[in-house]
């Protein structure tokens, strides 16, 4: 059974840390998100690795990291690459990429926690970060755009050829996941955030 938890949840040891980060409010910020809960939805992972939904939590996150032996990020990061364009990093480039142009906050905030765990001697042996390059990140209330909600599934495809070269089980759902047993909470599942969302003045219904 998969690991999935709420970086709220009690700190664990987990060999394998697979970590969506960003914010769902947010348009193409939520790409990490949106990766982590498809992902946990058709897929099943041993006890040994947690599937998280880091959301913005920052520095907070920093317990989980220091405890996993390797860790794989999905992000929305600016490359300076065309809009929708998927790119894996792996090993020592990724703190450097997770702060080179950081499209939110919460990026400044990761970058402090992958330093914060090199400091403390407790940085996993093993990193990829799976990012897509943002088309629009300043339309509140608004979900993905299309070409970055394309990029989910060939971003979920690059994961799993990561994991397998680290060595990690894994094996797909017989069915996938309904939207009620992903990881993150109701109201932001896709499908309800993106049919709730008020047609604001001047907007086509």
């Amino acid at each position: 059974m998969s690991n999935a938890c709420s970086p709220h949840a009690q700190e664990s040891s987990w060999d394998t840390l697979i970590l969506g980060i960003g914010n769902v409010l947010y348009a193409d910020e939520g790409f990490g998100v949106r990766c982590v809960e498809n992902l946990h939805a058709r897929y099943v992972f041993p006890d040994s690795v947690s599937v998280m939904d880091g959301g913005t939590q920052g520095i907070f996150l920093l317990p989980w990291v220091r405890s996993a032996t390797r860790l794989l990020i999905f992000d929305a990061i600016d490359f300076g690459l065309a809009p929708a364009t998927l790119k894996l990093i792996l090993g020592d480039d990724v703190p450097r990429y997770m702060g080179a142009k950081k499209v939110s906050m919460h990026q400044a905030g990761f970058q402090e926690v992958l330093s914060s765990a090199a400091l403390t001697g407790d940085f996993p042996s093993e990193l990829a970060l799976v990012g897509a390059q943002p088309e629009l990140l300043n339309d509140y209330g608004g979900s993905l755009t299309d070409g970055v909600k394309a990029q989910i599934d060939p971003a979920i495809r690059l994961a799993c050829e990561v994991l397998t070269d680290w060595g990690v089980e894994f094996s797909a759902r017989e069915q996938a996941l309904g939207d009620r047993d992903l990881i993150g909470p109701d109201a932001l599942d896709i499908h309800d955030y993106e049919q709730g969302r008020p047609v604001l003045p001047g907007e086509p219904a």
